[in-house]
């Protein structure tokens, strides 16, 4: 299996890739000035990779995509939202490591 790496979604396509997801979606709501949200970027794609076939995970550059940052009301970034059918079922504000990107997931996972 090819590596699974976070990929870009934006405005147009965060209903079906994100929101149409079969299983888990992890979104990473960030901006490319913002310090902790590169900070965070190694941990989020080691996530990725290690749970390749569990997750999908995304990222969405909310200055480029001012439509969905509004509709889940994302005041800080990093913002990470896990979404299951559709719908966002866990949230994380602020800079994140790996390992609590995975245990939030093996909670849903387990749920």
């Amino acid at each position: 299996m090819s590596e699974n790496k976070p990929q870009a979604v934006d405005d147009i396509s965060f209903e079906q890739e994100v929101l149409q997801a079969e299983g888990i979606a992890v979104v990473d709501f960030w901006a490319p000035w913002c310090g902790p949200c590169l900070h965070m970027a190694p941990a989020l794609e080691a996530f990725a990779e290690a749970n390749a076939g569990k997750v999908k995970v995304f990222k969405l550059d909310v200055d480029e995509n001012p439509k969905t940052a509004q509709k889940y009301e994302i005041r800080s970034i990093p913002t990470v939202i896990y979404f299951k059918a559709g719908e966002p079922v866990d949230i994380s504000i602020g800079a994140v490591s790996e390992s609590t990107l995975r245990s939030k997931l093996d909670a849903l996972l387990e749920g």
